[in-house]
């Protein structure tokens, strides 16, 4: 494993607009984009704010005039996907054959053999309203679910038949990695990974190992989630993980990454997509380079340890996975300059979080400044890797620091509090996840 991976495409789409420079420029202005949702009426929740991608109309943009007839069998997480995927191949500077027309492949920058996709994805509730009719023929009239209903043998009422025919193609998690490899003619590794709120990260190691070993000189690389529907707000509120809005309108407001009077977080939808390329094959098509990745790593949480509850205060998975990627990198502790983590606002997490930090860089975290997304633009699951690597790698190509957003005091003296963009001199900027089934994920990002 000697070959050098680097990130020279960001692609992202999330409520704080379309495309990297959206969302640095809201990140640096200190802009939020938790307000109440528009996409259905949420007044019968207690949580009624989150993220909107409201300048994102649909993937029907963002793909070739052949393939504008798949965008009727895409969920919103896959056309989430899809966007991120073109913008980054735009910010890349690659040509592939979802930029050419008549799905040519004359001229394309890589070979589809030499390119790999492996994206996290979370999972997808179907529309309620695609649902309802096959749950209402399927109905008992104390409204309970008749099972032999639900099909077409005898006795049944065929009632899984008002479903669309390809229904089923819409809700699939490989369908954003399916699509992507399709559109932009990827034919290496591919993969999906499924693991909440870590999914992200994990497929970006999964991509550098993939390049490392040679199967591939550039891989597609992220996640991306919708989690702003009535069946995810609903499952999300049932965890306790969101905070109760009230007739709050802004949610910066209400999420407070360490603070322990946090009320929690709030749902945002995002795409987050980097491309991953050797630093040699990049070097030779000259590509400007945002990064370099230093250093994966990766652990389970121990039971009661979990990101779900940190029940000791410290999460140990989380811990073992910033270990390893130092370890991977070659790096200590002392050599990191900035740090983006999960910052959820959740208390439970966050003190978790903020004990496995602690136990990695023992006083000196007090002095790191702490990169925090989730007042402006909230907690995208599976989209929050991609988007993270993105907002480290402006940072180092930058070598600025985001504004904060933060309404409350951080805990233990973390540098999370409300502050102004800043320039920054950055060497190395740590990325960590964890996930509430105890996935955690970490990954070390070099100034190039």
């Amino acid at each position: 494993m000697d070959r050098t991976v680097v990130i020279s495409g960001l692609g992202t789409v999330c409520g704080l607009g379309v495309g990297v420079a959206s969302l640095w420029d809201g990140l640096c202005a200190g802009r939020t984009a938790l307000r109440r949702i528009q996409r259905f009426d949420p007044s019968g929740f207690s949580t009624r704010l989150g993220s909107e991608a409201r300048d994102f109309s649909g993937a029907r943009d963002w793909v070739p005039k052949s393939y504008r007839k798949a965008v009727k069998v895409m969920a919103r997480d896959i056309e989430l996907a899809v966007c991120a995927a073109k913008c980054a191949v735009e910010d890349a500077g690659l040509v592939t054959r979802g930029t050419l027309p008549d799905d040519s492949t004359a001229g394309t920058t890589y070979a589809g053999s030499r390119m790999g996709c492996q994206i996290g994805a979370g999972l997808i509730a179907a529309e309620a309203d695609e649902l309802t009719a096959a749950l209402a023929t399927a109905a008992t009239p104390d409204l309970k679910l008749d099972h032999s209903a639900w099909g077409s043998a005898r006795g049944g009422k065929g009632a899984m038949n008002n479903l669309p025919p390809l229904w089923l193609l819409k809700y699939l998690p490989n369908m954003l990695a399916c699509h992507v490899t399709i559109i932009h003619g990827a034919e290496g590794p591919s993969n999906t990974i499924t693991c909440a709120e870590a999914s992200g990260l994990l497929s970006i190691g999964e991509s550098v190992r993939v390049i490392q070993r040679g199967d591939a000189d550039l891989c597609f690389s992220g996640g991306a989630e919708a989690p702003i529907n009535p069946m995810r707000l609903l499952r999300w509120e049932i965890i306790g993980r969101l905070a109760p809005t009230g007739d709050e309108d802004d949610g910066s407001r209400l999420v407070r990454p360490f603070d322990p009077a946090s009320r929690g977080s709030l749902l945002g939808e995002a795409g987050g997509i980097v491309i991953l390329e050797d630093r040699e094959s990049a070097a030779k098509r000259g590509a400007r380079v945002y990064a370099q990745v230093a250093g994966f790593g990766a652990a389970h949480s121990s039971p009661g340890d979990m990101i779900g509850d940190a029940g000791s205060g410290m999460d140990d998975g989380f811990q073992f996975a910033i270990e390893n990627a130092l370890a991977d990198a070659g790096l200590s502790a002392g050599d990191i300059d900035a740090i983006v983590p999960h910052a959820l606002g959740v208390p439970a997490v966050d003190a978790g979080e903020a004990g496995a930090l602690r136990a990695v860089f023992g006083p000196r975290l007090e002095a790191i400044p702490i990169v925090t997304i989730s007042p402006n633009v909230g907690d995208a699951l599976a989209g929050n890797g991609g988007l993270a690597a993105a907002v480290a790698s402006k940072c180092l190509a930058e070598q600025r620091l985001p504004a904060r957003v933060h309404a409350g005091t951080p805990a233990n003296g973390l540098q999370a509090g409300a502050s102004e963009s800043r320039p920054a001199r950055l060497r190395h900027i740590l990325v960590a996840s964890g996930a509430i089934g105890g996935q955690n994920a970490a990954l070390i990002l070099r100034a190039c």
